[in-house]
């Protein structure tokens, strides 16, 4: 059974960091393109970055760019999302996603989607305070 599970959510300040950890067991991480989202209260679950399965592919929403780094490390089946210069807006619960992404290229409008990704975590509360 894939299992996908998120850490490092918390209460932080405007202006403070956090760092998103995110496991997926059961299954291979090769071939994933792996991909944060985050919900906040009243919205839909909105794209926030992926990275590719060949490490040095990433993208990013213009909402968080030269913000957040979504990084892997495939030995330990894992991702991580750190974020810097964290603002109240960024306030969601955040899920990892997992989709398959084999020899294709990483084309950003594909994942940006939320139909894109096979498998997901069950989310971690981020709490920006102002």
């Amino acid at each position: 059974q894939v299992q996908l599970l998120e850490s490092g959510g918390g209460l932080v300040q405007t202006g403070g960091s956090l760092t998103l950890s995110c496991t997926i067991s059961g299954h291979t991480f090769n071939n994933y393109a792996m991909g944060w989202f985050r919900e906040a209260p009243g919205k839909g679950r909105e794209f926030v970055a992926v990275i590719g399965w060949r490490a040095g592919n990433s993208y990013y929403a213009e909402s968080v760019k030269g913000r957040f780094t979504i990084s892997r490390d495939n030995a330990k089946n894992t991702i991580y999302l750190q974020m810097n210069s964290l603002r109240p807006e960024d306030t969601a619960v955040y899920f990892c996603a997992a989709g398959y992404q084999g020899p294709r290229d990483l084309v950003l409008r594909q994942w940006i989607l939320v139909g894109a990704y096979d498998y997901w975590g069950q989310g971690t509360q981020v709490t920006v305070s102002s």
